[in-house]
Parts: C-alpha cells; structure tokens; sequence
C-alpha cells in the first residue's frame, strides 16, 4: 500500500534523505527502519519568506513495493493507413504526429526549416557571424521556436487535454523525470533537440514521413473542401485532411490562407523587451540570501501589474539563462530568452511585455485582420534601426530607461551578437514605453533592488504569441467553412507554449479520429 503526504522542508533537509526519513516516521508514527523506500511525486520551492521546499512524498513500508505505471504509448505501424499532412514540426505538429501513431493515421509532416542537426549550425552563424537563414533560426526549423528557447513546461491551459499525457511522452523521448514532479517543470536547450530528434526517428519508424526544407506555399481548397498541399519546389502532397501547426511567426502562411478564403481575424498579444539582470541579484532578492547555495536552483521571478488599464507582466523568465536574437528575416530585430537545463549562466532574463488590443494597432494595416501582423514588423524594424547593426540589438540600462536618461555605457550582457546603446525610452511607441516604465517602479516594490542599472532592457520582444486567430470550429477545430483544415497551435491562435501546443496537436488528431 502506496502512502502519501505533504511535507515541508529547508533546502538543506530537503536534500537530506535521512532527515527526510525521520520526518516520515514523525509524521506517521512509524520507527525510520520500518520504511522501505519513498520517492517524491510533486515539489515547488516556496521563497516568500526564506526559502522551503514544498513536497508531497509517497513511502512504502517493509514488504511493499512501487508499482510502474505503463506509459509506453501504443504506436502502431501506419505504413499503409490514411494519410494526413501536418504542416510545421514544432510541438503542435509533432506530438498531432505522435497521436496519429496512435489512431492509426500515417502522417506527412512538411517542415519548411532544416533538420536538428543542420539547423543548429544556421543559429550559430547567426550568433557569430550575424548572417540569417531566413527558413532555418530560432524560431523555423525541427521542434519550432520552444527548441531553442527554452522548453518550459508550465502552462495555466488545462481545459482542452490533459497535460500529464504531454510530459510522459516527453520523458519517454528522452526528457529527465524531474519535469514530472516539478511545478514548474524545465527541460532545457541543450536537452531539448536530441527530444525532437527521438519523436522524429519514432514517426519515421512506424511508417510515417518527415520532410524538411518543404515550406508550404498553398493551400488548394475546392468546393471548400481541402485537396492538397502544394511546396516552394512544386511539389504537392494530395490529402483532404490538412493539419495547420506553422508557428507564430510563419507570418507567410497567414497571407495565403487569407487569399484562399480562409477566415482570419486580429487578436490581442503582448509586446515589450527583454530586461537582464546579474543571477545572484535574483538570487539575493528571492531567497533573501547573498547565495543560493548548492540546494537550490537559480531564482526565478513572476509579476505582473495592471498599468493604465492593461496588464503588465513576465514572459517566458530564463533563470541562469541568455537572450537569443530571434529574428527570422533581415531588417529585424528580435529576441527571446532560453536556459540549459542546469541554468547556470551568470544571467537572469525575462520578457516585460505590455498587454495590447486590436484597437491598438487597427490603423496599421488596411487588412484589418493582419494589422496586429504589421505593428509587429514596424516595432522590430524600428528595433534593427536603432542597432544599426546587424543582428546586434538596442539596449539601456534599466534605472535611466525608466528616467528617461542616456546610458553612458552598457554592462555585460549574455546575447552573443552584441547590444547597441540606445534610448529606448525615446523611440518605443508610447503605449509601450509608458507602461513599462511605469510598471518597472512597481515591481521594484515587489522586489526591493529589481530597479537597478545593473540590469538593462533589450529590444525588443515581439513574438509571445500570434497576432491573429485562425477562426476554427469550436468542435470539429476545423477552420470554419474549410472542410479537412485544421488550425492547431501557437500560429493558430489556440495555444502558448509547448505544452499547450502539444494538448492542441494531439486534441485535433483525436476530433479528426471522430469524422
């Protein structure tokens, strides 16, 4: 018989297996020789106060065992099955790829970026030679943006499917157990493309096909019914049943679905900067101790405010982590933020973005649906503008960025193309820039020492989240008067992150099982 509790611990005991032991043998009544074994299922770390580890813990007596739970999914050889095309290889494309292995569908995956292991020498030339592979950077390529950017597992969606059945497959290709017990679970950068690698070897093993450098360029739609597919070299791939998983920044793939008729229409998203402070400052203001010690992990932090009516908040916060340029075309700059799975840079990073409506950026574009599109590119033009660089990106320091001053220099920093001193506070649109400035005064009160020049803001994080929704139906999820097209994802509006990515991919599977 299996036993469980909640428990909390200091760091140091936490790690102490027989203190551990003793404390379930208090807790129970029992004498610490009378347990056999325990195993933790759920922690957090609590630092409102000094730090704690919060832990639920499952014992066994003498006698007992823990029995393993079967995950092993039931793929089947779909060879010769029903073909569906899932256009994108990211986390909504693979793990819809996945399911079809489990219905019994034999998917066709187009990937329009290269392989893991050619795409990882296009994000080095961009880093160190500032040179772009338009198909193939941080956010095109196999695995998506979340590849390279991260692979945080945390996601407040848990409507649509369950998230659990995401991270077991995650941990049967190759992800560590800790992200089935953490919070807040965290795979890592280096970990995460031998995991997209892993998923593409098992589609291809059961029958199924992976094409990259196959950017998908239409969409045949007859009668309002799907046909088939059609490539940049011409080729075409016949099916009537199309899954559409391209990402948030496939901004090509909205314009010739708007053309074939297909319903888009704006959403609201956030923008904002990447704002980098020194770990241990983190550290020293989260755990309110000079260091963190070896038993806990760099410090992470979460705020948010409502700032003249819009929310201002923490995106995709990297712990011990570096900022990234994710731009995907020349005359842009973007960024974002990405850990290793040890999280030991001596950096911390976060996106601070500002929540925006249609209403914001409807004069942008006469395209009333693509108007968020286009506020998009200009703030990133303005961004490579203002670096005059290459991929280097603008940058101030923190405290004069919300005075209003000019930086005289820039402190060290993790993005490896180099930042350009800018004012940021002079050219961001003000419905932007007076927020952030505003809100960085507040968080400063949440967290004594966050405003500091020691920290800088970088420029500019622009791709959160899509700027658009593709209209699906609410219960087949097929776009809405297009019979066999299936709009999953973060690029279709439904999802953000990779998990949530993944439930959408592997639900629209399970809707098409039904037709």
């Amino acid at each position: 018989m299996i036993r469980e509790s909640d428990f909390i611990f200091s760091p140091e005991q936490f790690f102490n297996r027989e203190y551990v032991l003793a404390e379930i043998a208090r807790k129970f009544g029992l004498n610490v020789s009378d347990i056999k074994d325990y195993r933790v299922v759920r922690r957090s770390i609590d630092a409102r106060k000094s730090p704690k580890y919060n832990a639920r813990i499952q014992f066994l007596l003498k006698g007992e065992k823990f029995i393993k739970d079967s995950k092993i999914p039931d793929f089947k050889d779909v060879t010769k099955a029903s073909e569906i095309i899932i256009v994108g290889s990211g986390p909504a494309g693979y793990f819809a790829a996945l399911q079809c292995l489990v219905k019994g569908f034999k998917p066709i995956v187009l990937e329009r970026g290269k392989a893991i292991e050619d795409r990882k020498h296009d994000i080095a030339k961009l880093n160190r030679e500032q040179i772009i592979n338009t198909e193939s950077n941080y956010a095109f390529g196999e695995g998506g943006a979340g590849t390279y950017s991260d692979g945080k597992l945390y996601t407040r969606s848990k409507k649509r499917g369950d998230v659990n059945e995401v991270l077991e497959l995650l941990h049967f290709f190759g992800a560590d157990s800790d992200i089935l017990i953490d919070a807040h679970p965290h795979i890592g950068t280096d970990k995460l493309p031998g995991i997209m690698r892993s998923i593409r070897l098992k589609i291809i093993e059961c029958g199924g096909e992976v094409h990259f450098n196959s950017r998908v360029t239409k969409v045949v739609v007859e009668d309002n019914i799907v046909k088939y597919v059609v490539c940049e070299d011409g080729k075409e791939f016949v099916s009537n049943c199309v899954v559409m998983a391209t990402g948030h920044s496939a901004r090509d793939v909205y314009q010739f679905l708007s053309e074939e008729g297909v319903l888009i229409q704006e959403k609201g998203f956030a923008m904002g900067v990447r704002v980098e402070h020194p770990q241990e400052l983190i550290d020293s203001i989260q755990y309110k101790r000079k260091e963190s010690g070896e038993f806990l992990p760099a410090a992470s932090y979460n705020l948010v405010k409502q700032i003249n009516g819009r929310g201002v908040y923490s995106f995709c916060m990297c712990p011990g982590g570096t900022i990234v340029c994710a731009s995907t075309d020349k005359g842009q700059v973007v960024v974002n933020g990405m850990s290793n799975s040890q999280r030991n840079s001596p950096f911390a990073n976060s996106g601070i973005v500002v929540e925006l409506r249609p209403e914001d950026f409807a004069a942008y574009s006469q395209n009333k649906s693509l108007s968020g599109l286009e506020f998009q590119k200009t703030l990133e033009n303005m961004s490579f503008q203002n670096a005059a660089s290459g991929f280097k990106a603008p940058a101030q320091r923190l405290n004069d960025f919300v005075k209003g001053t000019i930086s005289n220099s820039l402190p060290d920093s993790s993005y490896y193309p180099g930042l350009v001193n800018s004012p940021m506070h002079f050219w961001l649109p003000e419905i932007i820039s007076t927020r952030l400035r505003a809100a960085f005064k507040e968080f400063n009160k949440q967290m004594t020492g966050f405003l500091t020049n020691d920290a800088i803001v970088v420029g500019v994080e622009s791709r959160t989240s899509s700027p658009v929704q593709i209209v699906r139906d609410r219960d087949s999820f097929q776009a809405i008067g297009i019979k066999g097209l299936f709009p999953v994802g973060e690029g279709a509006g439904y999802a953000g992150g990779i998990v949530s990515s993944a439930v959408d991919g592997i639900q629209v599977v399970n809707k098409i099982a039904l037709l």
